[in-house]
């Protein structure tokens, strides 16, 4: 409480007369010192004063000279003194950019709040010279000071990015965060060759994946930099090599967050490409994006259809991009202008797969294999081949081809489908059974099976509504129910 009082009356005093001004040095040492709670204090008290200071223009404006040069120089007392308070003011910066890699998160949100204060003022205010053209100066090397205090290289600072989150709302602050985050990924990450640097990286994709672009109808001008700056900044980040998780994010995003705001969404092709060739989630994650550019921006991607083919393996009915998957597949397998091997191929190793697939998978499964018929009548032969090999043993498809065109699907037959009329689930037997019979002409809503889960099918079984089952038909007489049972006359189960 007296270190407190301490801190007002210094503020007080150096507000109050110029002769008080040495007793910043006070409010810079407890700035800069080991103790928490004086630091804390200090920063408040640097907040209220410098952002004071700002207000009443006695910090000096234009390009700062060196102190020495500045105090020895022919200049008037008053700018002595406001070239004096300016360097000050800049060591409390750099007192605060310190305290945002504290180890206290009071602290680190603290001094965030005050620089951001201090950005405030300084665009009200401003200590640059004006931008051409009469526009409106921006502090963006005090922004500067701040972004990089977000992105340390060494530890997660994803909690204090979500405090700063609020920040981004303004579109000053969001173009110029966005221009600085791409000036610090091409300092920080060419020093590293090329190693990925997990914390850093992280930190960048926390900052600048929910960023909110501005209206298109608001501001048009506006709309337009942000999307060049916000186009810019995804390359640069994107080009370097990524980490396995991070990479999944990305690409999660990619569809909705980044590719409608780039004025070229065709510059992602090098990176979706790859992305899509690595196998596994990553490249079930990269359909989205490769979905949108060969759809709405033409892209020919050479036997795009024989690595969707790779992509189906047992792992599919597992994973938790499983929805998402089989959406974009079924997209992808809508036309009817396919050839009839194809959809066959996709057809029967999907049916392969599904003899190991849980019953959930196997629920949204079979419908999508018949609406694959449905779209796709040639490929009818597949359940109508009275001949057709009964087992795993005699079916000439065959399953580790990894060209469609040579699997020999159509040669096949779906005996697949028909073991799992057999299945030990009633719902799976039941939809495995609608292929007995003539397909209707209308297509099966996928869209509330995607993302069927285990936890639904077991809650819908608890709530149903179970009918009187008679067990015996032969009444149970005596303790063991047996004819002329001793038992049945001295007991009764009344």
């Amino acid at each position: 409480m007296a270190r407190a009082a301490a801190v007002a009356d210094c503020v007080q005093a150096v507000l109050g007369s110029r002769a008080s001004a040495n007793r910043v040095f006070e409010l810079l040492e407890l700035l800069g010192g080991e103790d928490e709670e004086d630091a804390a204090c200090a920063a408040r008290a640097c907040g209220r004063l410098f952002g004071a200071l700002l207000q009443r223009g006695e910090l000096l404006a234009g390009p700062l000279p060196a102190e020495e040069a500045c105090l020895a120089g022919s200049g008037s007392a008053e700018d002595k003194y406001k070239a004096w308070m300016r360097h000050r003011y800049q060591e409390c910066v750099a007192g605060l950019a310190e305290l945002m890699g504290h180890g206290s998160f009071r602290l680190k949100e603290l001094a965030l709040c005050t620089l951001m204060r201090f950005v405030e003022l300084e665009a009200k205010h401003p200590l640059v010279a004006a931008e051409p053209q009469g526009s409106r100066t921006f502090p963006r090397e005090r922004l500067k000071v701040v972004v990089d205090g977000l992105l340390p290289i060494n530890e997660d600072a994803s909690l204090l990015i979500s405090r700063f989150q609020e920040y981004m709302e303004y579109d000053d602050v969001r173009y110029f965060v966005i221009k600085a985050v791409t000036g610090s990924i091409a300092q920080v990450m060419q020093k590293t060759k090329e190693r990925p640097l997990p914390f850093y990286q992280q930190n960048v994709f926390s900052l600048i994946s929910p960023i909110n672009m501005p209206n298109k109808e608001s501001d048009m001008v506006k709309f337009l930099a942000h999307k060049q700056a916000f186009e810019k900044m995804w390359l640069s980040f994107l080009k370097h090599k990524l980490p396995a998780g991070l990479y999944k994010k990305v690409l999660v995003i990619m569809h909705d967050s980044i590719l409608p705001y780039m004025n070229e969404p065709t510059l992602m092709i090098d990176f979706l490409t790859v992305a899509y060739g690595i196998g596994g989630a990553i490249s079930l994650l990269a359909l989205n994006g490769l979905f949108i550019l060969i759809h709405q921006h033409n892209l020919e991607y050479p036997d795009f259809y024989k690595k969707l083919y790779s992509l189906l393996d047992p792992s599919i009915y597992h994973v938790k991009y499983r929805a998402r998957f089989f959406h974009l597949t079924d997209l992808f397998l809508s036309s009817s202008h396919l050839p009839a091997y194809l959809v066959a191929a996709f057809i029967k190793r999907l049916s392969r797969l599904a003899l190991t697939a849980p019953p959930e998978a196997l629920l949204m499964i079979i419908p999508f294999i018949c609406n694959l018929f449905r779209r796709h009548p040639a490929c009818s032969v597949l359940v109508h081949r009275p001949n057709g090999p009964a087992g795993m043993s005699e079916d000439p498809y065959i399953m580790e081809e990894e060209q469609p065109s040579q699997s020999r699907a159509l040669e096949s037959s779906l005996w697949e489908i028909q073991t799992l009329q057999n299945h030990y689930h009633p719902d799976v037997a039941k939809a495995a059974a609608v292929l007995n019979h003539s397909l209707s002409e209308i297509e099966d809503d996928l869209s509330g099976l995607l993302e069927l889960s285990a936890y639904e099918l077991f809650d819908k079984e608890v709530k149903k509504k179970a009918i009187d089952v008679p067990l015996e038909f032969e009444q149970v007489r005596g303790l063991f129910g047996k004819k002329n049972d001793i038992f049945a006359e001295h007991f009764t189960l009344d």
